[in-house]
C-alpha cells in the first residue's frame, strides 16, 4: 500500500497546487494594489528573505563580514507577493494533510470502537454459555445419582427375575436332589 501512496500523494500535491494557484495570484494582486498590505506585509518577509539568502551565499563563498544592502521596495513587494502566494499554497496543502489525518484518525477510532464493542459482544456471549455450561453440569449432576440408582434397580429386578424363575429349580435345590 505505501508503494501506491507515493504517485497518489504527489497526483495530490499537484491537484491541490493548481486549485490554490488562482487563490495565491489573487493575493499577489492585491499585494500590488493596496499600500498598506505592500508595506507591512509583503515588504518585511521579502527583506528578511532576502538578508538570510544573501547571508548564506556569502557565507558559502567565505565573506563573512560583508554588508547586504536591502532590496528595493519594488522588487521586495514582488518578491513578498511570490513568498505570500507560496506560503498560501503551502497553507492549504498543510491543511489538507491535517484534515486527511484528522479523518483517517477519527476512522481508526471508528474501527477500534467496532472491534471493542465486537470483543465485549464475545465476551458477554463467553459468559452467558459458561453459566448455561455451568447450570447444565448442576443438572447433569443432580440426575446422575437418580439415574444410576434407576439403572441399579433395573439390574436388581433382572437378576431376581433370573433367580425366581419357575422354570428353573434353585441352584441349592438342584445340587441337594442330584445327591440322592
Amino acid at each position: 500500500m505505501v508503494v501506491g501512496a507515493f504517485p497518489m500523494a504527489k497526483l495530490l500535491y499537484l491537484g491541490i497546487r493548481q486549485v490554490s494557484k488562482p487563490l495565491a495570484n489573487r493575493i499577489k494582486a492585491a499585494a500590488r494594489r493596496s499600500e498598506f498590505f505592500k508595506t507591512y506585509i509583503c515588504l518585511p518577509p521579502a527583506q528578511l528573505y532576502h538578508w538570510v539568502e544573501m547571508r548564506t551565499k556569502m557565507r558559502i563563498m567565505g565573506f563573512r563580514g560583508t554588508v547586504i544592502k536591502p532590496l528595493n521596495e519594488e522588487a521586495a513587494a514582488e518578491l513578498g507577493a511570490e513568498l505570500l502566494g507560496e506560503a498560501t499554497i503551502f497553507i492549504v496543502g498543510g491543511g489538507c494533510l491535517v484534515l486527511e489525518y484528522w479523518r483517517h484518525q477519527s476512522q481508526q477510532r471508528y474501527k477500534e470502537e467496532e472491534q471493542r464493542a465486537a470483543w465485549n459482544a464475545l465476551q458477554d456471549e463467553v459468559g452467558q454459555l459458561a453459566l448455561a455450561l455451568e447450570t447444565l453440569q448442576a443438572q447433569v449432576q443432580r440426575a446422575s445419582p437418580q439415574g444410576a440408582l434407576e439403572e441399579l434397580r433395573a439390574e436388581l429386578q433382572e437378576v431376581r427375575a433370573q433367580l425366581c424363575t419357575p422354570d428353573q429349580p434353585p441352584a441349592h435345590q438342584a445340587a441337594s436332589s442330584s445327591k440322592k
